[in-house]
């Protein structure tokens, strides 16, 4: 694993969420949005993977994953290449669990006070409140940061 410096993690932490590929059977790359749960700066980010498709099957043969996020206006972002495993219910600590819920909680707040400033640019309703319960998390061991951020900008 390789340690994240700060402001990586904080970059993350911000992120509703972010974009995760993964490797299919035909070696074609599959990218989904997945929530973050929390990043750690031993390198380990745990992210929810609420609907058991394509990534779980991807990752049952294929550990290799990047997650990728940006800031538009910003103009930058980061790539974090790594292995990933997966944590199943059973395996999952109360503190893990009450993090996924404090971040839940969080996108909810987000929502409802855009939507009462009239911010609201998409979604007025709450998908959130529909996501299931986790089954399981991906836990991604970062190996390689990559800074998405041009070089005349840095």
């Amino acid at each position: 694993m390789n340690p994240l410096n700060e402001e990586v993690i904080r970059f993350f932490q911000k992120q509703g969420c972010v974009i995760l590929s993964s490797i299919d059977s035909r070696g074609f790359p599959h990218s989904a949005c997945k929530g973050i749960v929390r990043i750690n700066q031993n390198g380990s980010i745990y992210l929810l993977d609420a609907y058991r498709g394509k990534t779980l099957q991807n990752l049952k043969s294929n550990s290799s994953v990047n997650v990728t996020a940006f800031d538009e206006h910003k103009f930058i972002g980061y790539c974090l290449k790594g292995k990933a495993r997966l944590l199943f219910k059973k395996e999952l600590s109360a503190e893990i669990i009450k993090a996924w819920e404090d971040r839940i909680t969080d996108r909810l707040t987000q929502r409802l006070l855009k939507n009462i400033r009239g911010e609201a640019k998409g979604q007025l309703r709450h998908p959130e409140v529909l996501l299931p319960d986790p089954e399981h998390m991906i836990v991604v061991a970062v190996e390689e940061v990559i800074d998405l951020t041009p070089q005349h900008l840095k």
